[in-house]
């Protein structure tokens, strides 16, 4: 067990250092480090319209396509004013269309202090044409983490934005008071992106470098799920839900009881289920079989079932991706060896209780980006971004 610790802790470590390079130079021209030439985001609209959001040379480009992502228009630039922008393994810009047409972006401006940031945001209201001017999301304006920004754009068009925040450490830290890891806040805006409420906290305690895995039900409400830091430092997952009213309940969604002094740069996903939840993917590291696991999390009685193991933790399988559209759930993730990098994807037609084949998508001899997936005018579409290849959208039809 201490020799995996010692080997996910120096995984982590280089998959650090990978983004900090990243932050190092607002112009990253002519070669863009290889973590933010990865880091896209991607989303659908419900005309089929692609939209992509990437960081390049100080700014968050954003361009759209009519053709499932065969060609792509021209580029439009979020930001104005250059920044050092996050982008690369656990945090990048994201991209969300509403309801309305309206295109929203986040991102993290990485600030000179070590590990600071602010989390940006900008809209438009014409397409995707032009931006309006952006904003920082928070009202706490100290040189301190705010940093791995997540999204989500309700149905009914609130729009939640939620992010690792170390304001709570720090204040910990100058009484005195033990503190593990970092917070995570949210600001919600209820008129379209024109502005946000001001910030709330979610929870302490969060993982510092693991992605927040953000989805919402058709009434609005948001789900938010993160790797947390439970007594004894197991850093397995928690969960809660923002709803209009009521305050945010903590629930605990996976017991592995991993036992690490350090995050491990694995964020989780999250998934609506049919009736019962979500669907819950992540990484776990305890025991002498560490690797991927998928799970369904009661909605009502908070009850995680029986987790079940996925992927080749010999071939250090990591970083899924989840789509779930009624009883029809899509899983995707990441594979690499010394013989490349694969994308591998199932599917469940019966809400998750069994799977088909795992299937490997993509192949590649360079370095792949983590899968997102879309939903396409009725169409699982797999997202991958590759050095060689660029970015493929890829529909699953197995």
């Amino acid at each position: 067990m201490k020799q995996w610790v010692n080997l996910v802790c120096g995984w982590a470590f280089l998959l650090s250092l990978q983004v900090v390079s990243a932050h190092e130079n607002h112009h990253e021209s002519p070669q863009e480090s290889s973590a933010t030439q990865l880091a896209v985001s991607v989303t659908a609209d419900p005309a089929g319209r692609i939209w992509m959001a990437q960081a390049k040379q100080g700014q968050v480009w954003v361009s759209s396509s009519d053709d499932t992502g065969k060609h792509f228009g021209t580029e439009v630039a979020v930001n104005p004013v250059i920044m050092k922008i996050a982008a690369g393994a656990e945090a990048r810009p994201n991209i969300a269309v509403g309801a309305n047409g309206a295109v929203y972006v986040s991102w993290t401006e990485a600030l000179k202090k070590n590990h600071a940031g602010h989390i940006w945001f900008a809209r438009s209201l014409d397409g995707g044409k032009k931006f309006e001017a952006p904003y920082i999301v928070h009202q706490h304006r100290e040189e301190i983490t705010h940093r791995y920004d997540a999204m989500q754009v309700a149905a009914d068009g609130t729009i939640t934005v939620a992010w690792l925040d170390k304001r709570d450490m720090l204040a910990a830290k100058a009484a005195a008071k033990p503190y593990d890891g970092a917070a995570i806040y949210y600001a919600v805006s209820r008129d379209h992106g024109k502005s946000f409420s001001p910030e709330q906290k979610l929870a302490d305690n969060s993982c510092e470098c693991c992605r927040i895995a953000m989805t919402s039900k058709p009434d609005g409400t948001v789900a938010v799920l993160w790797r947390h830091v439970f007594d004894g430092s197991e850093r397995d997952h928690a969960m809660a839900e923002i709803g209009p009213v009521g305050k945010p309940v903590l629930v605990r969604a996976s017991y592995g009881h991993w036992k690490i002094e350090g995050c491990p740069h694995h964020g989780a996903a999250l998934a609506v289920g049919e009736g019962f939840g979500y669907h819950l993917a992540y990484f776990d590291g305890a025991g002498d079989k560490p690797g991927l696991r998928i799970a369904r999390m009661d909605g009502q009685a908070w009850v995680t079932s029986p987790p079940r193991r996925f992927g080749d933790a010999k071939r250090n399988a990591g970083h899924p991706a989840l789509l779930s559209v009624g009883d029809q759930v899509w899983l995707a993730w990441q594979e690499h060896d010394h013989t490349g990098a694969d994308i591998v994807a199932m599917a469940s037609s019966d809400g998750g209780r069994t799977w088909g084949a795992q299937v490997v998508i993509v192949h590649s001899a360079s370095k792949l980006d983590y899968p997102q997936w879309l939903y396409v005018q009725g169409q699982a579409v797999l997202a991958v971004n590759s050095a060689d290849r660029g970015l493929q959208l890829l529909p699953f039809t197995y």
